[in-house]
Formats: C-alpha cells, sequence, structure tokens
C-alpha cells in the first residue's frame, strides 16, 4: 500500500504517502490490501457524487520519481491522453484519517484513489470492465505496490464500483485533461497555497540585502529575507501560480543556483 515519506530520514509510519527512497522490503508487509477493512457501519454513499475534474496546481509532496522495493517509479510528466488497464484495489479504514502523499487526510468517503505514477493531482474515470460501471475519481495517493494493480480506490469509490463485492476489479482508467483557466481568478481560489524559492543563505544581512536585489533584477520576481537561526534566507517570491515558480526554479537550476528548491506556505 501507500507508505508516508514525512522526513529526509525517512521515518516510516502506518498510513497512506510517498513512498521513500531505497524502502526496505521488511517493511512491505505492513501494507497489504488483505489487512484493511471497511467501516463498521458504513454510511450509505449513493447520495456522494463523482470528483467534479476541475484545474489544480501539482501538489508540492508527492510528485517526485521514487524508487520502492528496488523499482523505479518516474512521474508522468505528459499526462493527457493516459490510459491503463489492470486490476484495481481499494483501501478503506486501515488509513482513514492519516495522510496521504501530498499531505492531504484520507477520507475514505471521498471519491479518490491511490496511483503509483500519474501526477498528484489528477482526475480520471475508472471503468469496471467486468460489469461496465464507471466512476471518475481525485488520485491524491501513492499505490498500490502489488503486481499487477494499477489503481486503489477509495471504499466510496469501490463501492459504487462493486469493487467492494469482489476485493478485486478489471478496470480500464483514463485520464481526465483538464485545461488552465487563462483568467487566474478562476483557479486562484483552489490552492490555498503561495510558493518561495529558497536561493541563499548567508549570515549577513548586508550580504543578504545584496542578493535579494541582484536575484530580483536577474529571475524579474520578488524578494524576500528570512531571519532564521542566526542565518539570513534569501526567497524568491511569493508565487501564487505553482507554475511561474516551478518555471522559475528551473531557470535557477540552470544557472549557478542548483541548490534552489521551492517552498510552501499557507496564502496570507
Amino acid at each position: 500500500m501507500r507508505i508516508l515519506l514525512l522526513t529526509i530520514s525517512l521515518i516510516l509510519v502506518g498510513c497512506a504517502s510517498e513512498p521513500p527512497v531505497n524502502q526496505e522490503e521488511s517493511n512491505a508487509g505492513r501494507y497489504q490490501i488483505d489487512s484493511d477493512i471497511a467501516p463498521n457501519s458504513p454510511i450509505s454513499v449513493k447520495h456522494i457524487e463523482d470528483a467534479h475534474p476541475r484545474y489544480e496546481p501539482k501538489s508540492l509532496s508527492g510528485n517526485k520519481d521514487y524508487t520502492l522495493l528496488g523499482k523505479d517509479y518516474p512521474i508522468v510528466k505528459k499526462p493527457k491522453g493516459f490510459t491503463q488497464e489492470g486490476i484495481s484495489s481499494w483501501y478503506g479504514k486501515k488509513f482513514h484519517g492519516h495522510k496521504t502523499s501530498n499531505g492531504e487526510v484520507y477520507d475514505m468517503y471521498s471519491m479518490s484513489a491511490a496511483h503509483k505514477t500519474l501526477p498528484i493531482p489528477s482526475y480520471v474515470k475508472v471503468t469496471n470492465k467486468d460489469n461496465g460501471k464507471a466512476a471518475i475519481v481525485r488520485v491524491n495517493d501513492r499505490g498500490p505496490f502489488h503486481d499487477g494493480r494499477i489503481i486503489d480506490l477509495s471504499f466510496t469509490a469501490a463501492t459504487k464500483l462493486d469493487v467492494i463485492k469482489t476485493g478485486t476489479a478489471n478496470v480500464k482508467i483514463e485520464y481526465i485533461s483538464v485545461e488552465k483557466p487563462a483568467n487566474p481568478q478562476d483557479w486562484h481560489a483552489i490552492d490555498p497555497n503561495q510558493y518561495h524559492i529558497q536561493m541563499v543563505a548567508v549570515k549577513n544581512e548586508d550580504s543578504a540585502k545584496k542578493a535579494a536585489l541582484q536575484l530580483q533584477k536577474q529571475f524579474d520576481a520578488p524578494t524576500n529575507i528570512v531571519k532564521s537561526d542566526s542565518v539570513f534566507r534569501v526567497r524568491l517570491g511569493p508565487f501564487i501560480d505553482r507554475d511561474l515558480a516551478d518555471a522559475t526554479l528551473l531557470k535557477a537550476k540552470n544557472s549557478r543556483y542548483s541548490s534552489a528548491f521551492i517552498l510552501q506556505e499557507a496564502k496570507k
């Protein structure tokens, strides 16, 4: 199932999230789908609608290529037109209330799913080839890490597709492409975050101010300085548009700032 990377030191916890690099295979047994269970007194899910596809910037967490149990998982960079056929499983109470790969909280009553390599978040149409039923789910997690299985459905999604009855099902998944709205006001409210790019860290405040001015001119972006532990950290930003932050980060890495990285914080 899914594994959470909470820190650089690869602390493993029992919930769904981003798989750590080179995680020992001895932990794999903790994530067998057979040990998961449905809720004791499940509510009716008939009223729960499919996920509604909309443009969302990709999450800062859960979108890096990774290695698990000796196998490499490169994230799909251009998912438009992506389709896949294989076996679907589901996950429920065992992971309910724990964090997913992008830091959200897994809700087994949501129309969500886990996939090994699609960008997070993504929207996909899932068709149960055994009975013809179809549903749209939002991918916000990583998994399942079982041979032949291509997607883990939430309890609700699995119930709607009758996967709960059989445990697994033969499915087809189709990525739903949503174009980015031209008007930023149409999507900024969707993302509660803003982004900074950590560029340099110095111990002298005057040096930090000089670096900030230089970076502002070089990258045509606002800058800010944060003091932490007697170190002045010079950052580009804030950026409201994650795509713009990503593009600026790429420019920074292609120059002499190879160690630059993105930071995420709630909008103020």
